[in-house]
C-alpha cells in the first residue's frame, strides 16, 4: 500500500475524491447530459461531505448542477419520467431549499415525486424500474425512489408516500431473497418473461454486488425520515440486518473487498469490485450508528474501507483514481456481469466510495 493512503482521515478521502471530479468537470458538464442518478448518488455523497466539513466548493458545486437542470418554474430541462433512475437526483433539492428558501426547489419536488403515484406496476403492486423493461423490478430501484420519496412525506406532511415505499422494500426482498445464502437478487419479473428471469420464481440469476448495496443504503436514508412507529419498520430493520449479516459470509478474507458477483469468489474469472464494497461498508457503519447491527461488526466495515482505500491510486496531477468500478450494468446471468468493464472515478462509483468515507469518518469521531 503507498504509504501516502495510510496519513487521510475517512473525510479527507471524501474530500480528495469530491475535489478529483470538480477537477474533470465543471458542475454543467457532469455526464450524462440530463437529471439521472450518476450525478445525484455523486451529489450526495458532497452534499454530505459538505455537512460534515463545512467546505462551502462542495455546496456550490452541487447547487450550480442542478440549477442547470431545475428551471425556474421548477420542471426539469432533461429527464426520462418513466425511468426511476431520474428520480433520485430530486434528493438534492432538499437541501437547496432547507438553504435557499426558493420555491423553485420545492416546486422540482412536486414535480417529481408524485410521478410515483401513477407509476406502472406489475400486478402485486412493485414498481417497474424503467417503462421499456415492463414488470420489472430492480433491487437498484429502492435507492431510485424510497429515499426522495420518504423525505418528501416527512417534508411536506404527505404520508402516503411513507407506506408506499415500505411496501415496494418488504416486496422486493420477499421475492428476491435467497433463503438459503441470505442474499438477494438483482431482479424480478413477476410474469417471468424477462428473458433472464426464472421460470418458476421470476427472479434474476445472480446475486450482483452494486445491486444489493443500493438496497441497505436506500433502507438507511428512508429510515432517517419514517416514522419510528410505522407497522413496517421493525419488519425492514430485520431484513437490513439479516442482509448486511449474509454479507459479510462473502467478505473476501485477503483484501477486505467483495466480488462484482458475491457468491462467486472461487471462480477465477470473478473479480474484485469496489463500488459494491464502499456500499456494503457504508450501510454496515450506519446500521450499527443507528443501533440496527452489533458494533463488532464495525471490524468487517474497518476491513473493507482500508481494501478499497488499498486500491486507490493518483493521476499526473495529485487527484485520487477510484479504480475496479463496474459501468452502468443492467440484470444478466454470470458471463454478462463478468464481462462489465471496468471505469476510474465514475460518477456513481465516485459517489459509493464518497458516502463510505462520510459514514465510516463519524465512526471514527
Amino acid at each position: 500500500m503507498p504509504s501516502s493512503t495510510s496519513l487521510k482521515s475517512p473525510i479527507q478521502w471524501a474530500q480528495q475524491a469530491c475535489e478529483a471530479l470538480m477537477a474533470k468537470f465543471e458542475p454543467e458538464d457532469l455526464p450524462p447530459d440530463r437529471f439521472h442518478y450518476h450525478q445525484g448518488v455523486f451529489l450526495s455523497g458532497m452534499e454530505k461531505c459538505w455537512r460534515q466539513t463545512g467546505e462551502q466548493q462542495l455546496y456550490n458545486y452541487m447547487k450550480r448542477w442542478v440549477d442547470s437542470q431545475v428551471l425556474e418554474d421548477g420542471s426539469i430541462k432533461k429527464f426520462k419520467s418513466d425511468e426511476l433512475d431520474d428520480i433520485q437526483p430530486g434528493v438534492l433539492l432538499f437541501t437547496l431549499y432547507e438553504q435557499t428558501g426558493d420555491e423553485r426547489y420545492k416546486k422540482a419536488l412536486h414535480t417529481l415525486v408524485p410521478l410515483l403515484k401513477s407509476w406502472p406496476t406489475n400486478p402485486s403492486g412493485g414498481f417497474w424500474h424503467k417503462v421499456h423493461y415492463p414488470n420489472q423490478m430492480w433491487l437498484d430501484g429502492l435507492y431510485m425512489a424510497g429515499p426522495i420519496a420518504v423525505q418528501f412525506a416527512k417534508t411536506f406532511g404527505d404520508s402516503e408516500y411513507y407506506s408506499m415505499m415500505t411496501f415496494q422494500a418488504l416486496l422486493m426482498a420477499k421475492h428476491t431473497k435467497d433463503p438459503a445464502s441470505g442474499l438477494l437478487y438483482h431482479g424480478w419479473d413477476e410474469t417471468k418473461e424477462a428473458k433472464w428471469a426464472d421460470p418458476v420464481t421470476g427472479v434474476a440469476p445472480e446475486f450482483w454486488g452494486r445491486a444489493i448495496g443500493w438496497y441497505p443504503v436506500a433502507l438507511l436514508e428512508m429510515f432517517e425520515y419514517l416514522p419510528e412507529d410505522h407497522p413496517d419498520k421493525a419488519q425492514l430493520v430485520t431484513i437490513l440486518r439479516e442482509l448486511l449479516i449474509a454479507l459479510t459470509n462473502y467478505q473476501d478474507p485477503a483484501t477486505g473487498l467483495w466480488y462484482q458477483v458475491i457468491d462467486k469468489g472461487d471462480r477465477p474469472d470473478n473479480w474484485l469490485e469496489n463500488s459494491c464494497s464502499a456500499l456494503f461498508v457504508h450501510a454496515i457503519a450506519k446500521a450499527v450508528r443507528f443501533g440496527y447491527l452489533d458494533p463488532k461488526y464495525m471490524d468487517y466495515a474497518w476491513k473493507g474501507y482500508q481494501g478499497v482505500i488499498d486500491t486507490l491510486k493518483f493521476d499526473e496531477n495529485g487527484n485520487v483514481v477510484i479504480g475496479n468500478i463496474c459501468i452502468g450494468t443492467g440484470i444478466g446471468d454470470y458471463a454478462h456481469y463478468i464481462a462489465r468493464p471496468t471505469s476510474e472515478n465514475d460518477l456513481h462509483g465516485a459517489g459509493a466510495f464518497i458516502l463510505m468515507c462520510v459514514e465510516m469518518n463519524l465512526a471514527e469521531t
